[in-house]
């Protein structure tokens, strides 16, 4: 029996074609049939790997946030039934419009939620990434 479904599972390899990277990762796992834990999330098409409104967070946050719902809808789970976030910038002058998007998607849900600031994300282009775990519903 398997104790995790592993959702949308990757190697570094395709991803960062760029990098020399060979690490089998996943975009979420589900916990025993309970907990999603998803990767951290960026403005990227999950289908293509593209990179997509480079610079601008607003943007990029929207895009992050619909990838969550898109990746916890395939576990089971929905936005409403988040947990925790965690939300990484690259800018602190980025937290406003980051949080501004954010806060239309989880309207109502009240994550723990922790705020980090980075020096670079994983590509240059990427300027907010957020981590989310959450719970599939009895």
């Amino acid at each position: 029996m398997t104790t995790h479904q592993r959702i949308r599972p990757f190697n570094t390899k395709e991803t960062y074609p760029e990098q020399n990277l060979d690490n089998d990762l996943s975009q979420g796992v589900v916990a025993r049939g309970t907990m999603v834990f998803l990767r951290g999330q960026v403005s990227q098409d999950l289908d293509t790997r593209e990179s997509l409104h480079a610079g601008d967070a607003a943007q990029q946050t929207e895009k992050t946030m619909a990838n969550i719902a898109m990746l916890l809808n395939e576990a089971g789970s929905e936005l409403s039934h988040i947990c925790r976030i965690v939300v990484y910038l690259t800018d602190i002058r980025h937290r406003e419009a980051v949080y501004g998007v954010m806060g239309r998607w989880l309207k109502g849900v009240h994550p723990c939620s922790t705020g980090i600031v980075v020096s670079a994300l994983a590509r240059p282009e990427w300027v907010v990434e957020v981590e989310a775990t959450a719970v599939i519903p009895d």
